[in-house]
């Protein structure tokens, strides 16, 4: 704990406290608590309650100026403010409906061709090359994957239902019939774990939602279990109890740039590379994008959208006059 929060360990509990009541993440909520230290230690300690506006855009600006933050960075910082003035302040101040968020820059996702996913894939053996074949299989996040619960796979339906997705919505996505074999390996070493942990007096695992009190005994189920656990037990942040965990995202990250750098890609590739190279190879392969939509959890079809600039090759489908055999001139097209 830092000077800051030793300044004010009230107002850092409190949003801790209201931050969990609104069911944010355990991510979410360590960002957004960083914000608001940084925010009081830019000025001078003050709290939060002594100050508005000026402060407020003063502090976005030098992020955005001095920093040299991305736009989504900078609207993080404000979303963290946001919620510290409205939810845990109670403060309603009308500058703060005025502040401007960054506009984020338009940009077209890296995708990779199918042969570099081989390539990548090819590069990839154990759980994080199953996690990294699950997501570019069915498009889902890398969290979504790593949250992946026992209960969500089902093998005869060959879907995997996606809970609590991006902006809290479930959503299902087809379970790719090549995954179906290393998927029941991975269940069978979850089983093998958590009937070690039981045996132990341990088993429970976390439960959103308040889930835990409304199914006491949920929490020890198989079904609930996640389907890639943590190799180790440790002590949950939130709440001090001991659990397993799913397996770090770090993992999954660390393995991937490794393929890259082995298969020889130039591309920056992430976990998340794999999510938008599933959605432009559905397109390719003639999906309906209301349907590629749906399997990625978009609110808006517009979302979607942005992978439709690889329905053709490159430069939206034009062949360039360089090239032989270009494509005759439009008919009706006058000569200039």
């Amino acid at each position: 704990m830092d000077a800051s929060e030793r300044q004010a360990p009230r107002l850092f509990d409190e949003v801790r406290r209201r931050m969990r009541l609104h069911h944010y993440s355990l991510r979410t909520e360590r960002a957004y608590l960083g914000w608001i230290r940084r925010f009081i230690l830019a000025n001078g300690r003050r709290h939060p309650r002594t100050m508005g506006a000026v402060e407020v855009e003063r502090f976005l600006t030098t992020l955005a100026v001095e920093g040299g933050v991305a736009a989504s960075t900078q609207n993080q910082a404000l979303s963290a403010l946001l919620f510290l003035y409205r939810e845990v302040l109670g403060i309603r101040l009308p500058w703060m409906d005025e502040v401007v968020r960054a506009k984020r820059p338009a940009r077209v996702p890296t995708v990779l061709s199918r042969r570099e996913v081989a390539a990548l894939m090819a590069g990839m053996d154990g759980r994080a090359g199953v996690v990294a074949r699950l997501l570019y299989g069915t498009g889902m996040r890398l969290m979504e994957g790593l949250r992946l619960r026992v209960k969500d796979v089902d093998f005869i339906r060959n879907e995997i239902v996606v809970r609590d997705g991006k902006g809290g919505r479930d959503r299902r996505t087809v379970l790719p019939a090549t995954l179906a074999g290393p998927l029941q390996a991975e269940l069978e070493r979850a089983r093998v774990l958590h009937r070690g942990d039981l045996e132990d007096g341990f088993g429970a695992v976390w439960l959103p939602h308040a889930l835990a009190r409304k199914y006491p005994s949920a929490a020890r189920e198989f079904g609930w279990q996640y389907v890639f656990p943590a190799l180790r037990r440790s002590r949950d942040p939130r709440d001090g109890v001991v659990r397993r965990h799913h397996l770090d995202d770090a993992v999954v990250s660390r393995a991937i740039r490794r393929a890259r750098r082995a298969a020889g890609i130039d591309k920056p590739v992430s976990a998340h590379t794999l999510r938008h190279s599933f959605a432009t190879h559905l397109l390719e392969d003639g999906y309906d994008i209301r349907t590629i939509q749906e399997l990625l959890g978009h609110k808006d079809v517009a979302t979607t959208q942005v992978y439709t600039h690889v329905l053709n090759r490159g430069g939206r489908g034009v062949v360039s006059p360089l090239d032989p055999g270009r494509a005759p001139a439009a008919a009706g097209r006058g000569s200039p």
